[in-house]
């Protein structure tokens, strides 16, 4: 046995070895390729300090930002026929639903709750883009409408953040009746005079656009998200032209009267109190007297995971 060799060596070694750096420590933006600690990332919910590109966020973060002190009650909603068409492609629904579900730690597309924003009572509903693409199913269908049932139960403003793909193609026509249902829905806050606010965020796109997130009493959007019903590259196919540059952006429709505010997510917060302030007729706030949102959590890294 070489004593040098079998040991002494690999003990110097081992002093300039370099640590293993958990892969989950930063991230990429995927606009200006800048490397962002996720500690950075959390405090800026999911915002690149370099370039102001807005990445996903889950509702669950969206929410613990936007209320007041973080603190929020999850409404229930009905769960639907899970595979009312019996429907397979690469893959059957179910075991579609089950790896989503696994990705996101969620039950479907949309999460709901109620809460305070400024100290103004409200329900928000946001989808996750993250779930199957936040497509609009039976799921979603219901849980708008029970948004739409606790808002008038409890007269309270609700405020929807719409982030989707359009409608589920495993659910075929039942996902497309979410269109007219979800629209009965916003009618019922209408008839009950009760603010609806929509925030719409990338990509928000198909039946979605041509339904709920469109029909706001206000329209406020995240910079430079997708917002259309067919998207760019198909228009361009059909009418075999070249597009504006931004076409249907948010900035775009800002300009052709189509939004009415873009907002970046850093600031929505404090938009979101002053115009509910302003619509439920209180008093104008000042935001240092206010309940301050809780601080997002950046993500566990592996090993704070294994501990």
């Amino acid at each position: 046995m070489n004593w040098i060799t079998n040991y002494v060596r690999p003990k110097i070694g081992s002093f300039f070895t370099r640590r293993e750096t958990p892969d989950n420590l930063w991230a990429k933006c995927s606009e200006c390729g800048s490397m962002l600690f996720h500690r950075e990332m959390a405090e800026h919910l999911n915002v690149c300090s370099q370039c102001g590109h807005h990445m996903p966020i889950s509702p669950r973060d969206r929410f613990t930002a936007l209320f007041d002190g973080g603190a929020f009650r999850e409404v229930e909603v009905p769960m639907p026929i899970t595979d009312p068409l019996q429907f397979r492609d690469q893959k059957k629904y179910p075991e579609r639903l089950k790896a989503a579900q696994r990705v996101t730690s969620e039950k479907e597309a949309m999460l709901v709750a109620e809460g305070e924003l400024g100290e103004v009572p409200i329900v928000a509903a946001a989808q996750d883009f993250s779930f199957m693409a936040g497509s609009m199913g039976m799921y979603v269908g219901n849980a708008i409408v029970a948004a739409a049932e606790a808002a008038v139960a409890g007269k309270r403003p609700l405020v929807l953040f719409s982030a989707a793909g359009g409608a589920r193609m495993q659910e075929g026509i039942l996902s497309l009746m979410q269109m007219p249902r979800t629209t009965v829905a916003v009618e019922m806050l209408r008839e009950a005079n009760l603010p609806y606010i929509v925030v719409l965020t990338h990509p928000t796109t198909g039946g979605v656009t041509a339904s709920y997130a469109m029909l706001g009493d206000i329209q406020i959007s995240e910079p430079n998200a997708l917002i259309c019903f067919a998207g760019p590259r198909v228009i361009e196919q059909t009418i075999r032209e070249t597009l504006p540059e931004g076409f249907q952006r948010a900035e775009y429709l800002l300009e052709h009267g189509m939004l009415d505010r873009v907002t970046d997510r850093r600031e929505m917060r404090d938009e979101l109190i002053t115009l509910l302030r302003m619509l439920t007729g209180r008093d104008a706030a000042v935001m240092a007297d206010l309940p301050a949102p809780a601080q997002v959590e950046a993500p566990d890294t592996e090993e704070q995971k294994a501990d």
